[in-house]
């Protein structure tokens, strides 16, 4: 998918997204949870910057859970942007945000970040030279040593109990997408638009992007997530 699909996409999915999928929050909701304990030891005036930010589930979590970090949202779609604000705002947190439009290339420098989110980012790119020119642009923005969070749909379809799961996924899927021709679509969109790979794939991809070797701390169906540290370089400290 190019950015000007994923631009798109989003615009027209953002007025309904949150309600869209409000029936599979339960695995957002694990997803943060464990994601507040893996940024635990962060600083207490934090930077983050979070990726494909969307409407900024993940920024609300942790902006609750610790009152003194800072957010930096990142996220092409200027719909889900706005959804992104309006939810700081109206949780009393857009003071510690900082709002950008566009893609990652187009942020202004800045100091680095502690940490980083990309959740349900990367696997829209489908070539793995960019996939992981991703990761690096990400591991660029980090201090050595911060934290990247991430998780992309996984999976080895070429093996038949895999391919059991992706039906078990589907079905899951279904209770978001009820009606039969939105299901068909999904399943289309599997096959043309996301760069679904085995697990140990996406974890040398994030390794070639800049980082150490990746911990997986979560998975659920085909969401799996990783964090990882940002590999120093020579002279760093």
């Amino acid at each position: 998918m190019d950015r000007d699909q994923i631009k798109t996409t989003f615009d027209r999915q953002a007025a309904t997204y949150d309600q869209q999928w409000s029936k599979l929050v339960a695995l957002r909701d694990c997803l943060h949870l464990l994601l507040g304990s893996v940024f635990a030891t962060l600083p207490p005036a934090a930077r983050i910057l979070c990726v494909g930010a969307g409407t900024g589930a993940e920024i609300q979590l942790l902006a609750e859970r610790y009152p003194g970090w800072f957010f930096t949202a990142v996220e092409p779609s200027p719909a889900m942007l706005s959804a992104c604000r309006e939810r700081a705002e109206a949780q009393g947190y857009a003071q510690r945000c900082r709002f950008h439009e566009g893609y990652l290339d187009s942020l202004p420098a800045d100091q680095p970040f502690d940490a980083a989110t990309s959740f349900l980012v990367s696997q829209f790119i489908l070539d793995r030279q960019e996939r992981s020119a991703f990761f690096r642009a990400i591991a660029e923005r980090l201090r050595p040593g911060g934290l990247l969070a991430s998780s992309d749909l996984a999976s080895d379809l070429t093996s038949a109990a895999q391919q059991s799961l992706l039906e078990v996924w589907f079905r899951t899927m279904a209770t978001a997408e009820p009606s039969t021709e939105a299901l068909q679509r999904l399943r289309e969109a599997y096959e043309r638009d996301v760069g679904v790979l085995p697990p140990a794939e996406v974890e040398a991809i994030i390794r070639s992007g800049g980082f150490d070797a990746p911990v997986q701390f979560f998975q659920a169906g085909l969401i799996h997530a990783w964090y990882s540290k940002r590999t120093a370089t020579r002279g760093e400290a």
